[in-house]
């Protein structure tokens, strides 16, 4: 490895001291793999952290980029507005789910998580509603960094040592592997944790509930998708009680589900849905809130019209140079029908190599949905003190493959331009992989 000073760069969610130690460092990237220095190729099976959609080094995306950067490379959203970002707008409103055609421009899925709480509390009060300000999360839940983010997350170590929100409720878990292990798809088992909402309402009362979030399929906290019928329990609750419903599809957005949207693909709406990650194929940090007219009306309608309608926003926001990315991006998703892809054979394939890992003794769980994958290993906390699943990841590098530990899981979500021949390779690194830490 050429000499690099890694003392000056902390870097996030990383155990630092441990990465001093042996680092692993990755030059450059095409198509769905990474390579070192040394040219050794890695496996990319994360799609970097769920966002290089298009796969590494997409020549159009980067040729969009360089032609806006030379044309109006920053202009700001203050009070102002350029062409490309309004045309990004136009095509992400083609490709919502019906009824959610406004977007509001983040830098990324924490901002956008915060960005939708702050316009579900701005709605409430301009409905009359002040008083609906507690919000409802879900056990094991991922919401970015923020401190709305923090507040809402299900994960205890994104939690503890931060300051949170207090009036926040959580949903149990929907992660059952006692009922519903090897799962292809959707459980069968588990809609009535549903009920539990229900629940929460009686007891806070449903004039004191803002909003409820949930991603549609579990990312970060170990790719859990929901029981068949769980979210529409959760959506005719909350039309029941006046309460906001907001989808966090940062992970699940963009052709990861088989449509463009896992809300489509589950054939639930939202009123609020968050978006990042794969909105421009990972190239420029930039998220998305997705939101109802009738939500941005009312909030429209109740604010003077001496100044903004919502005091909120980011320097960044709508850059063009990330919308133009995304312009180009959306050009490859649908000239190479990425975003349904998952939902072919491609996703068949991946499933089925996915669950051909069952006769492994150590697997206690494997879970896919699209082109999502996820496997729980048998914990063992003396041999593995982190987590099986960490112990593996780690080997897998060595191995030549990039998949993420979670604990005693794994979570992966390949490029949606995988191959067969690339997920035949995933396994086979993978599997020695496994051998290598566990036998």
């Amino acid at each position: 490895m050429t000499r690099l000073d890694l003392s000056h760069w902390w870097q996030p969610f990383t155990n630092v001291r441990a990465f001093r130690n042996n680092p692993r460092i990755i030059n450059r990237a095409e198509g769905c793999f990474l390579y070192t220095e040394d040219g050794r190729d890695i496996l990319d099976i994360t799609a970097g952290l769920w966002c290089v959609a298009l796969g590494h080094g997409r020549r159009e995306v980067a040729d969009a980029v360089h032609a806006q950067l030379l044309e109006l490379d920053y202009a700001p959203p203050f009070q102002f507005g350029n062409p490309v970002t309004f045309r990004f707008a136009d095509k992400l409103a083609e490709h919502a789910p019906a009824g959610l055609d406004r977007v509001f421009f983040t830098n990324s899925g924490s901002e956008s998580v915060d960005t939708a709480v702050k316009i579900a509390f701005n709605y409430q009060i301009a409905s009359g509603k002040p008083n609906k300000t507690r919000l409802v999360s879900r056990q094991r839940a991922y919401h970015g960094i923020n401190v709305g983010g923090t507040s809402l997350q299900g994960l205890p170590n994104n939690r503890k040592g931060f300051p949170i929100l207090h009036e926040v409720d959580f949903l149990d878990d929907t992660l059952d592997i006692e009922n519903s292990a090897f799962s292809r798809g959707l459980p069968s088992h588990g809609a009535d944790k549903a009920d539990q909402l229900a629940d929460i309402v009686e007891t806070r009362g449903a004039d004191n509930i803002c909003a409820v979030i949930v991603e549609p399929v579990v990312g970060a906290g170990g790719m859990v998708p929901p029981p068949q019928g769980y979210l529409q329990r959760i959506r005719e609750i909350c039309d029941q009680h006046d309460i906001l419903l907001i989808f966090d599809e940062v992970v699940t957005g963009f052709g990861r589900t088989g449509q463009c949207f896992a809300s489509q693909s589950l054939g639930v709406t939202p009123d609020l849905m968050t978006t990042a990650k794969a909105i421009n194929g990972g190239t420029i940090p930039m998220g998305g809130v997705f939101i109802r007219p009738d939500i941005q009306d009312a909030i429209f309608a109740a604010a003077p019209t001496t100044g903004p309608e919502l005091f909120h926003g980011n320097t960044y926001a709508g850059s063009p140079v990330a919308a133009a990315a995304g312009l180009a991006a959306f050009e490859i998703y649908e000239r190479e029908g990425l975003l349904t892809r998952a939902s072919g054979p491609i996703g068949r394939y991946w499933e089925d190599a996915l669950h051909s890992l069952r006769d492994i003794e150590h697997i206690i769980d494997i879970r896919n949905y699209g082109l999502l994958g996820a496997v729980t290993f048998r914990a063992d906390p003396e041999r593995f003190p982190a987590g099986a699943g960490v112990a593996v990841h780690n080997r897998c590098f060595e191995n030549g493959l990039l998949a993420r530990g979670v604990g005693d899981g794994m979570v992966m979500s390949p490029p949606l331009i995988i191959s067969e021949q690339e997920i035949d390779l995933f396994l086979e690194r993978y599997r020695k992989s496994i051998a290598d830490v566990m036998d």
